[in-house]
């Protein structure tokens, strides 16, 4: 019976989803919670010429003031625990994240970008500004934002906002340029995918 009925439960499943809907205007308005299971920030260097060094973050939080009449006006707030670095190697991770080289997370326990202005490149397109907080020093960043659209995502009663995001920065425009003269990239590309979930 087991056989029978996974099969149909999931075709019945399958059935239900449908692709999310990228007419921003058409996106419910008001408060959004960043979905941590479905958000990820990464980041990556040159490392000596010879690859580029890649990791992430693993404890991120934050909030949307979603406006679908006027997205520019809307209003994002990210946390990242800088302690929270994932390389694969947990001895590393504890040296970048607390150490005083690095990001300092004893000294610094956070990590927060506020958006401060947005410009709208085409419907589903655009920049993001916002003042990126790091190691107690705090400078403006953009990033390229694509809107990826609103749909349902399983377990949450209402809607959910994708967005995809890139950057770069200059890590000693935070204090943190360790290395920098033995090849250790200076530059770090940003790459985020978010997930927002409609508040009840």
């Amino acid at each position: 019976m087991k056989q029978i009925l996974f099969p149909l439960a999931f075709l019945v499943l399958s059935a239900c989803v449908t692709a999310p809907n990228v007419d921003v205007a058409a996106a419910p308005e008001g408060a959004y919670v960043l979905d941590p299971a479905h958000a990820s920030v990464n980041w990556s260097l040159s490392h000596s010429g010879l690859s580029f060094y890649t990791a992430r973050f693993d404890d991120i939080s934050g909030a949307l003031d979603f406006d679908p009449d006027a997205p520019t006006a809307s209003r994002l707030d990210i946390r990242i625990d800088p302690k929270s670095v994932s390389t694969g190697d947990a001895e590393w991770d504890k040296t970048l994240g607390t150490g005083g080289k690095y990001f300092d997370g004893d000294t610094h326990p956070e990590i927060r970008f506020v958006s401060t202005a947005s410009v709208k490149s085409t419907e589903t397109t655009g920049t993001v500004t916002g003042d990126l907080t790091l190691r107690g020093v705090t400078k403006p960043v953009t990033l390229n934002v694509t809107y990826n659209g609103a749909g349902k995502s399983f377990g949450h009663p209402g809607a959910t906002l994708g967005f995809s995001a890139t950057g770069k920065i200059k890590r000693s425009d935070w204090g943190m340029d360790y290395l920098t003269n033995f090849g250790i990239g200076d530059e770090v590309t940003l790459r985020i995918e978010a997930e927002f979930n409609e508040k009840p």
